[in-house]
């Protein structure tokens, strides 16, 4: 029986890196902010879809016979505009990017997607691959640091899933932590130090305790390693002052805050 399995292994060639799908995507990250985004479909699976696009800071437009109660409170907060209505023809004009959940009408779904090619747009017609020109990953987000999870449409669920574990790897305090990083990244370039130095630098930084102490809220303490990593490429910064930068940071990008 074993050797039977490895010469199935062999064959599929499962364990090799070159063993790529024939249609392989090339992921990015785009900037929506204050692109037109339309999202056709009323049921919460939409409301999901406008709210990140929304939180994208894309200017979203609802379109549907009826919306559901979290689509209603969107609209009330000023995240989305809705539009009762059904889709004809010619409503995708000036979308930069469109997400449809009309699986359940082919139909439909046949003319939003030939709309959206006719223009160009990006589309994603939800839970069908073939009708989509993009996909929408399962996406962990601590601030400034984003990681998204995608199957490439092929099981969305097992993507959200991969994410949901990812979270107890990446804990909230990841947002401060970038937050520093950045904020000592400006101090290491305006010391001088050269690119090499830098990654030497963030080296150390990575493997610190200073995660750590982020994580179990022990704030100065953090700070206080990042001061004494900072003297060893001899950039002197008190803490009081990184203190004061990073309560800049959080006004500026929000956070949660307490020294």
């Amino acid at each position: 029986m074993i050797s039977k399995v490895k010469a199935i292994e062999r064959e599929l060639n499962w364990s090799q890196p070159a063993c790529l799908p024939a249609r392989s995507q090339y992921p990015i990250i785009l900037d929506l902010r204050d692109q037109p985004a339309i999202v056709i479909g009323g049921d919460r699976v939409a409301a999901e879809k406008a709210t990140n696009l929304s939180n994208a800071g894309a200017q979203v437009t609802v379109m549907s016979p009826s919306f559901c109660d979290e689509l209603l409170d969107l609209e009330r907060r000023h995240a989305v505009t809705l539009h009762q209505k059904s889709y004809e023809y010619g409503d995708l004009m000036g979308a930069f990017v469109v997400v449809a959940t009309t699986t359940y009408n082919p139909e439909l779904t046949e003319a939003i997607w030939h709309e959206a090619q006719e223009h160009r747009q990006l589309i994603n017609v939800v839970d069908v691959p073939s009708r989509c020109n993009f996909t929408l990953p399962s996406i962990l987000r601590r601030g400034q640091l984003t990681i998204s999870v995608s199957t490439g449409g092929t099981c969305p669920g097992l993507a959200k899933r991969i994410r949901q574990h990812l979270e107890d790897l990446f804990p909230s305090a990841y947002t401060a932590y970038l937050q520093l990083a950045g904020i000592v990244r400006v101090y290491t370039k305006s010391h001088g130090l050269s690119y090499k130095e830098r990654d030497l630098f963030f080296g150390e930084f990575f493997t610190s305790d200073i995660l750590e102490c982020l994580v179990q809220g022990h704030w100065i303490e953090a700070l206080d390693i990042t001061v004494q990593l900072l003297q060893h490429y001899n950039i002197t910064i008190p803490v009081t002052k990184l203190i004061n930068d990073m309560k800049e940071a959080v006004d500026s990008n929000g956070s949660s805050y307490n020294a």
